[in-house]
């Protein structure tokens, strides 16, 4: 079975009710498209100058073993691993 929750979509009449409520309550409106446009487009993280990249790849078990026994952050401690035997491969 798939543990994805399913989205349930209101009836005709459900969705009705539901605009029904949403044109008498004083607190609130339906945005003009001109309305909408003008709207920032807002959440997310900034986008980094230098993203990380999504890989597959394959280790030995004893090397993964390793790194996931020092706890979480694990692959964060991996990548610095990584990145000084670059740097030293490097200078």
């Amino acid at each position: 079975m798939s543990s994805k929750r399913k989205l349930i979509m209101p009836t005709p009449e459900e969705d009705a009710a539901i605009n029904r409520g949403i044109a008498a309550d004083p607190d609130t409106y339906e945005l003009s498209s001109e309305e909408f446009k003008q709207l920032k487009k807002r959440g997310g993280r900034p986008r980094l100058d230098t993203p990380k990249v999504a890989v597959t790849i394959r280790y030995d078990k004893a090397v993964i073993d390793a790194f996931k026994a020092g706890g979480p952050g694990w692959q964060t401690r991996m990548n610095d691993v990584l990145k000084m035997a670059v740097s030293r491969k490097h200078a």
